[in-house]
């Protein structure tokens, strides 16, 4: 089947015809995503999307580290520094071939109608999709994939009847959780997915600056209490992230905040945050 030409959309175009057929495109993700810290791993993955030659093609990295080390906001700042569209698709073990391509939809009339998913939106618009938590899909969802992540750049829908060449200026990126995961990945994949760039917890200093960024209205021995805790936990090995860092500090404000005109015993509001959030077992790490 030939793939034929597409002519690029707009970002607020959603419906494109392709082949004769009509498909309706998503819109790209919209958040105040700032990255801070580790400018080494930002600096791989931006060379891993550079195209060098005219027989070149980028490289589909793979971001992997502990839930909440921030793998998603790389991914997403990455794409804002090439200022590209950023569509993100979360990945589940329920997720079918169709759902990462191409979805028939009964519409209004009776009649069937195509929706791109965000991935394929991406590939027609030029834009950059992140497939988040990627270990969470089956072999036969990624073996939908493999022609677009080697040099054809093509998907196939057999639901449409279509084949999508993905635009030069696509980019994608996946991101796992270093954990046992639900699928493994078929080998097959895993050469298509390269480079791994690896996260760590941020230093400290590093933590301080993220807080201090998510939570502008944080007061600082609120701040101080979280990092001390964040850092005893890292030392330990222990899988608590930043993100537990800023929903304990935020639950800890809040819970302070609604007590304002009462006796406020912060550090003991602390320690309720943390029980509250990350339960029992997190208490050893605090001060």
């Amino acid at each position: 089947m030939d793939s034929g030409k597409i002519d690029l959309p707009s970002e607020h175009e959603s419906v494109i015809e392709i082949q004769g057929v009509h498909l309706a495109l998503g819109f790209p993700d919209e958040f105040q995503y700032e990255w801070i810290g580790q400018q080494d791993v930002m600096d791989q993955l931006l060379a891993s999307w550079l195209v060098i030659d005219s027989k070149d093609i980028p490289l589909n990295p793979r971001l992997i580290g502990k839930p909440g080390v921030g793998k998603t906001t790389l991914a997403y700042a990455a794409a804002k520094k090439l200022n590209k569209p950023v569509y993100i698709y979360q990945c589940t073990m329920d997720t079918r071939p169709e759902d990462l391509l191409i979805t028939p939809v009964v519409d209004k009339n009776g009649g069937i109608r195509y929706v791109a998913s965000s991935l394929v939106t991406a590939m027609i618009r030029g834009g950059v999709a992140i497939l988040d938590e990627a270990n969470r899909m089956s072999e036969k969802s990624w073996a939908s994939l493999a022609p677009l992540l080697d040099t054809r750049r093509y998907i196939e829908s057999i639901v449409a009847g279509l084949k999508v060449k993905a635009h030069p200026d696509f980019r994608i990126c996946v991101t796992m959780n270093d954990d046992a995961s639900t699928y493994e990945i078929p080998e097959y994949i895993h050469s298509r997915l390269q480079p791994q760039i690896y996260l760590d917890f941020p230093e400290e200093e590093e933590e301080r600056r993220i807080l201090r960024e998510n939570l502008p209205f944080l007061q600082d021995n609120i701040l101080d209490y979280v990092i001390a805790f964040l850092q005893k936990a890292h030392q330990k090995n222990e899988n608590y992230t930043i993100r537990d860092g800023i929903n304990i500090a935020r639950y800890a404000a809040k819970r302070i905040s609604s007590l304002k005109n009462k006796s406020v015993d912060a550090e003991s509001l602390l320690r309720q945050a943390v029980l509250m959030t990350l339960g029992e077992e997190a208490l050893p790490y605090l001060l």
